[in-house]
């Protein structure tokens, strides 16, 4: 059994990424519904959070149905993530996350996010600092490094459990890749075999379908894999190398109907968190990943994202669920 801290997470705990703009509660829970372990919510500013601003503190906002759930906090000072720190643990997530892996540019190049990574004595001690600030574990997740010549993640693993992380999720790319080309799991591997380690080691990057779940579980000897652009518009992932690593067999792919309900069921969770503008609005995003693939959806998609009457959207969904019953998934 898997543990992050004392908090059983399972044999082979599979984790919803934190993505900014995509994992807010609604898309949690049909997330959760569909096979994930432990759950993370979007990166929060730890600025942000001290001075009490609205998009940040809203995104404190956890529900029972979710735990384990880790809240993700980013910032470039290390007072600013303490204080942060403090404001996490009140609103009583299971697990605290720092955000050392963020690339993008209004992030990395203030510092923060992958942007730490180079000042590796720097990460150390605000890890150090907000390990001390909570009584909840503390997990980072991180890239290899900035660049191809600063790969320093084995010697970060080591010093980041030595000021007390209990949980390392690993994103198998520099902060200069971004999200290009395949992600290099071998560094990955290499600390899972190092004999000094001992907390949990999650591998992120590329997993796309079970099958290579499989391979780089076996591969690599991660504790478990933490999953993020290829659950967006598709939670079903998570069941499904869940099934495929306890049988060898593969799920069919989910069918029209079983889309419709669940795009149904994460509008639902939209419009009760977010209220009936931004619920609707926000939830635009979402159809076109719900239904990749579906020839001819592209009119369906515009009636979607240009209305604004809550029943007229429930409408349209049942209109694509009888349109296309029969569409087969290759």
């Amino acid at each position: 059994m898997v543990k992050i801290g004392n908090i059983e997470v399972g044999e082979f705990p599979l984790l919803l990424a934190p993505m900014e703009d995509v994992s807010d509660p609604p898309f949690r829970a049909v997330c959760k519904e569909n096979g994930a372990d432990v759950m993370y919510t979007e990166f929060i500013s730890s600025e942000g959070l001290i001075r009490d601003a609205v998009k940040s503190t809203q995104k404190l906002d956890i529900f029972e149905y979710e735990r384990p759930i880790g809240i993700q906090i980013f910032g470039n000072d290390i007072n600013s993530m303490r204080e942060a720190t403090e404001i996490t643990t009140a609103a009583k997530p299971d697990i605290i996350d720092i955000n050392y892996g963020c690339p993008v540019k209004k992030v990395a190049c203030k510092g923060a996010g992958a942007g730490i990574l180079q000042d590796i004595p720097k990460m150390v001690e605000m890890t150090s600092e907000i390990v001390k600030s909570t009584d909840l574990p503390v997990t980072v997740k991180t890239r290899l490094g900035w660049d191809d010549n600063t790969k320093y993640i084995e010697e970060v693993a080591e010093r980041l459990q030595d000021v007390g992380i209990k949980g390392l999720s690993i994103h198998g790319r520099t902060r200069k890749q971004m999200y290009k080309g395949d992600a290099d799991w071998s560094l990955i591997g290499k600390i899972k075999e190092n004999p000094r380690i001992h907390i949990p080691i999650f591998g992120n990057g590329d997993i796309d379908s079970p099958e290579k779940a499989k391979l780089y579980k076996e591969r690599y000897q991660v504790d478990g894999i933490m999953i993020g652009r290829a659950s967006i518009g598709y939670p079903w992932i998570f069941n499904e190398i869940k099934h495929y690593l306890a049988t060898g067999e593969k799920f069919a792919p989910p069918t029209i109907a079983q889309r419709v309900d669940v795009c149904k069921r994460h509008f639902e969770f939209s419009m009760k968190w977010k209220g009936d503008v931004l619920g609707i609005v926000e939830m635009r995003r979402h159809y076109s990943n719900y239904f990749r693939g579906v020839t001819h959806f592209k009119e369906y998609r515009t009636r979607l994202v240009t209305t604004m009457d809550e029943n007229e959207i429930y409408a349209i969904l049942d209109e694509v669920s009888q349109k296309f019953g029969h569409y087969e998934f290759a």
